[in-house]
């Protein structure tokens, strides 16, 4: 239900260097000081990350280790049911903790052997480019922080649930990996805003909430999808499209509910044939014309 490039608390700082993210009054957090204040003390960590060194240790309470160790589970059971096989043999992979979060630096170790991608601490919002083209260097902006226990399937923004156990195992596949590295170059490439929209909603209707035909039934491999204790059960009653790169690119969506469109590709295959060269070969006429279509 959210777009990791767009959808963030803002975070400011204070002219006394102090980092504060402001959550809505309508955030499960808003009114708990303790979870705000380890909020911003997470921000800042990811404020004081320099590119190159080992990404900051944010320290976690016994009771969000909780709340991981729950939501784990639970999806676990719901990923045997509705995920594609590549998104599981990629999760047994990796082989993320079940009990605890992990450090956003050792799902980095863990990850690079399998496909060389490493993560990078964000803070909040990180501009629609740079959150996209950094892909192609293998490099992924992720949120440390977890959501809070009140809610513990539930989220407004993407956390470190969302971040890892959506796109850390997805991230494990060779395959999907280099569709993340092709939507990257494709950032890239195009210069007008437009073509860069164009290109994230692809990104959006694919690896964030993408399905696919599996041995006759629909799966998810959308991290969006896979990570969404509420979404994954509901996402077979929407409105299923073939996938077309028109409609993606030019389709509205809410990030604060549901999605009710989804976009569905017959294989891996297909989405690697259609998808993989569209991010490959993309330029700004060609989005031009795609968009004319419509």
């Amino acid at each position: 239900m959210f777009d990791e490039a767009q959808y963030f608390a803002p975070v400011a700082t204070r002219d006394d260097g102090s980092v504060v993210v402001e959550l809505a009054k309508t955030h499960p957090g808003f009114a708990d000081e303790v979870y705000r204040k380890r909020r911003n003390a997470i921000a800042a960590l990811a404020l004081g990350y320099q590119p190159g060194a080992p990404i900051p240790h944010a320290e976690y309470t016994d009771e969000e280790h909780r709340v991981w160790a729950l939501v784990t589970k639970e999806l676990a059971v719901k990923h045997g049911k509705y995920a594609v096989r590549e998104f599981l043999d990629a999760a047994r992979r990796l082989g993320l903790p079940k009990d605890r979060i992990p450090q956003l630096q050792e799902v980095s170790d863990l990850l690079q052997p399998l496909t060389g991608f490493r993560y990078v601490p964000a803070a909040g919002l990180v501009p629609l480019r740079e959150f996209y083209s950094v892909l192609a260097d293998g490099l992924f902006h992720a949120t440390q922080y977890i959501r809070h226990h009140s809610v513990p399937f539930y989220t407004p923004e993407p956390d470190v649930i969302h971040e890892v156990i959506g796109h850390a195992n997805t991230l494990a596949s060779p395959r999907f990996a280099e569709l993340y590295r092709l939507a990257g170059r494709a950032a890239r490439r195009v210069e007008t805003g437009e073509a860069l929209e164009f290109v994230s909603k692809v990104f959006w209707f694919t690896l964030e909430f993408g399905v696919m035909r599996e041995s006759g039934e629909l799966k998810a491999y959308g991290a969006g999808i896979l990570s969404s204790y509420g979404e994954i059960e509901e996402f077979r009653g929407m409105d299923i499209r073939p996938l077309d790169l028109a409609a993606m690119g030019t389709t509205s969506y809410d990030i604060t509910k549901y999605q009710e469109v989804l976009f569905e590709a017959a294989s891996l295959d297909h989405l690697e044939d259609l998808i993989g060269t569209f991010w490959d070969t993309c330029d700004d006429d060609m989005i031009a014309r795609l968009r004319s279509s419509r």
